[in-house]
């Protein structure tokens, strides 16, 4: 995937401030310190598109970006964060469940999965979301670059068998800091887009 331009069309609480045309979109999506945003900027070749906290949970609103005038990343709020209030919490999971239940254009959900960790509740609640609405997962394990071989191997196998995976299911180690399979997971994306 050549980046030819990237734009921030906005953020949005509810569905009158969503995007209103039918261009597809992927949905991002992971707890809170997963990584999402250094995925992002890894992605799209880019430090400052989405905003890279030491504190986890900044992402407090649906963000939209434009890709190449042809798709959008969608970046939700991240989940799990134990420092946000309860109130908030539950505003999230509203504003996240109504954006995936409105949109009618939404390609594939990528869900972020931090490789030194077996996915916590909230992985599985999120991923059973997406299985039952029947939208496409992508799984990108991210921060591969702190195991080594022999660990990744050990834990893509708790993950795998943590997240129940099934043959067809699509999974990638990453790596925000190596950019390792940025370009094939590009390719995953592209499929979902144009097929």
């Amino acid at each position: 995937m050549i980046i030819r331009s990237i734009d921030f069309i906005g953020s949005a609480v509810n569905p009158s401030q969503y995007p209103n045309d039918e261009i597809p979109e992927i949905v991002l999506s992971g707890r809170s310190n997963v990584g999402k945003s250094s995925f992002i900027n890894a992605m799209l070749n880019h430090n400052k598109i989405a905003r890279v906290s030491q504190t986890p949970g900044k992402t407090r609103l649906i963000n939209f970006f434009l890709i190449n005038k042809e798709f959008y990343f969608v970046d939700i709020p991240g989940y799990g964060y134990a420092n946000v209030n309860k109130d908030m919490q539950l505003a999230f999971q509203s504003m996240i469940e109504t954006y995936l239940n409105q949109s009618s254009k939404l390609k594939l959900a990528v869900l972020l999965l931090d490789i030194r960790h077996t996915p916590t509740n909230d992985d599985l609640l999120m991923n059973s979301y997406y299985k039952s609405r029947g939208i496409p997962v992508m799984y990108v394990l991210t921060k591969a670059d702190k195991l080594s071989n022999n660990q990744r191997l050990k834990a893509v196998k708790a993950i795998k068998t943590k997240l129940d995976f099934q043959v067809q299911d699509k999974w990638f180690l990453f790596s925000s800091v190596t950019k390792e399979n940025r370009d094939i997971i590009w390719e995953s994306i592209e499929l979902a887009i144009f097929d």
